[in-house]
């Protein structure tokens, strides 16, 4: 596959029934699924083990699997009822990974990657119920942890009512702490890593920086155009800097060409930062 930018695996929270997963081995494929999102730039939708119906409960999980923490992941509870096609369209208890996965496709098209897929627009298609209905005091107690809540409301429906990556807990104060950062950080970092690759074969010198600076000004521009930084010019939006300061002598010795790319996701001129390398000065043969 050359490119995607979610990842759901339901079956990883089917922990107890016929043919499912022991604890350890869910672990296991959680585990190796956030690793295979971080080299690919996409973000792992994590499912709620499907013996877990209660906010005690996830939090005992959450709290005993901490290792899956991480910017590539988020995590959502309940899990939700669906008709089942196969069984006369009675309800099933399933996992959220591929509602969520509508969810985000519909809001990036919609509003686009930098638009949190939650609130009171965030409906879920076809969901006729949930496997637990939270409180308000509930949810305040999972959302500070980075357990996005799946809630229903009077006139919204069911709705996706939190938009945090599992590094998004108050106490670890993340620059990823949400998931339209993340996402929006990552759409930025593959979109440019496929854009630059013409370079590889240019002088690594002022002349292809300049250029550089040019070509991913003018993306990042569009971007701020379409709302998806905070700021009301664009040095308050977003920077973009290579030159001899990013790419010095020895890395112009190694083939490397080094660009500093900075936006602001939440406040102006607050700047979350992406570093990129590209081999450049390569001899073509």
């Amino acid at each position: 596959m050359d490119l995607f930018n979610l990842l759901c695996i339901p079956r990883s929270a089917i922990v107890d029934g016929t043919g499912s997963l022991t604890a350890e081995q869910a672990g296991a494929v959680m585990t190796m699924a956030e690793s295979y999102c971080r080299r690919r730039r996409a973000l792992f939708l994590m499912d709620t083990p499907n013996n877990l119906s209660t906010p005690q409960a996830i939090k005992a999980w959450l709290g005993a699997n901490n290792n899956l923490r991480s910017d590539h992941v988020a995590l959502y509870f309940p899990q939700v009822k669906m008709p089942d096609p196969l069984n006369n369209f009675k309800l099933r208890t399933v996992g959220a990974s591929g509602t969520i996965a509508g969810l985000y496709a519909r809001t990036d098209s919609e509003r686009g990657v930098w638009k949190a897929p939650a609130g009171t627009d965030a409906t879920l298609s076809n969901v006729f119920g949930l496997d637990a209905s939270l409180t308000d005091a509930e949810n305040g107690t999972l959302n500070p942890l980075a357990i996005n809540c799946l809630r229903t409301f009077p006139i919204y429906g069911t709705i996706c009512w939190g938009a945090r990556t599992l590094e998004g807990a108050d106490a670890m104060a993340s620059e990823y702490k949400y998931v339209p950062v993340r996402r929006l950080a990552l759409f930025i970092e593959e979109t440019l890593f496929r854009s630059l690759k013409w370079v590889v074969f240019e002088p690594n010198d002022e002349p292809l920086w300049a250029q550089i600076r040019l070509n991913v000004g003018a993306f990042m521009n569009n971007l701020f155009r379409q709302g998806a930084f905070q700021g009301q010019t664009p040095r308050q939006a977003y920077l973009v800097k290579c030159d001899k300061e990013t790419t010095t002598q020895n890395d112009i010795n190694q083939g490397i060409v080094n660009i500093l790319v900075g936006f602001a996701p939440l406040k102006p001129a607050e700047f979350v930062f992406i570093k990129l390398q590209q081999l450049a000065g390569q001899i073509q043969t």
